[in-house]
């Protein structure tokens, strides 16, 4: 399922990553959809990350490298997601996460997203996301209790796409492809594109290239998801909507408003 996060973290790696606000925590409404539970407070660990519980289509294993064959942002673009008649914008980023915005831009431009639910959405005790994505909620008879663990299948190939994880350290010149900051080692790193209030990324699974289509947009500044997660852009307009938006709830539609034009696709 790719609910905020794919997670497959055990309750000791939850206790260990506590302290280190980390997001390994573990936690669920049931043993088939992944719920993340409250955002970390001083007594509380933190919520499980926005992973995508894995599917039967298979996922990159880390360090695949075909990005070749991937879409890429080359500069920005802006969205408009249309939820209960109201319209949010996200201004997307591919000067600094080319295939995570590109992927994203070429899904909504195949109308991948319109008539999706948002299988997930956590606000107590405290904000944290709203998670959405998963093709699979476009038949009204699939089990709300199975959202989540789907992603996009490309019809070329008959698989689920997948992309690697794709995230810019802030003080660096070169992006950091196929894993997180810790796996990297790069345990001081702030990554360009932080998960503050209105990011919008990709949910996954353990492995890191593991995101197809879910995402998330938080709802709170997400500090212990930066170096784990792809940030790919911001809420920019009616983030007043995000807030309202309820578990089930629906995408109308999404449309690529401007900067299609630098959507590069493979072959082009």
């Amino acid at each position: 399922m790719t609910t905020l996060f794919r997670w497959v973290g055990t309750s000791l790696g939850l206790l260990a990553c506590m302290t280190l606000l980390a997001a390994c925590s573990s936690g669920s409404v049931n043993s088939t959809t992944a719920s993340p539970s409250a955002a970390p407070t001083e007594a509380t660990a933190p919520p499980p990350p926005p992973e995508a519980t894995p599917s039967a289509s298979p996922a990159a294993a880390p360090g695949q490298n075909n990005y070749a064959n991937l879409p890429r942002l080359n500069g920005e673009a802006i969205v408009e997601m249309v939820v209960k008649g109201q319209t949010v914008t996200m201004t997307l980023n591919g000067t600094d996460a080319p295939i995570t915005a590109g992927n994203f831009v070429d899904l909504v431009s195949q109308g991948v997203y319109s008539g999706l639910p948002f299988h997930r959405v956590v606000r107590d005790p405290q904000p944290f996301v709203v998670q959405g994505g998963d093709p699979q909620g476009k038949d009204p008879n699939f089990p709300a209790a199975r959202l989540g663990t789907g992603g996009y299948i490309d019809p070329t190939t008959k698989v689920e796409r997948n992309i690697p994880l794709e995230i810019l350290p802030a003080d660096a010149k070169e992006i950091l492809y196929g894993q997180t900051f810790k796996m990297a080692g790069l345990t001081n790193a702030t990554p360009k594109l932080k998960h503050l209030r209105g990011a919008v990324a990709m949910a996954r699974s353990q492995f890191p290239d593991s995101a197809s289509s879910q995402f998330y947009i938080a709802l709170a500044d997400l500090a212990f998801l930066d170096g784990d997660y792809a940030v790919f852009g911001y809420v920019t307009e009616g983030m007043e909507v995000v807030d309202q938006i309820g578990q089930g709830d629906r995408i109308d539609s999404m449309t690529v408003v401007s900067g299609l034009e630098n959507l590069v696709k493979p072959g082009n």
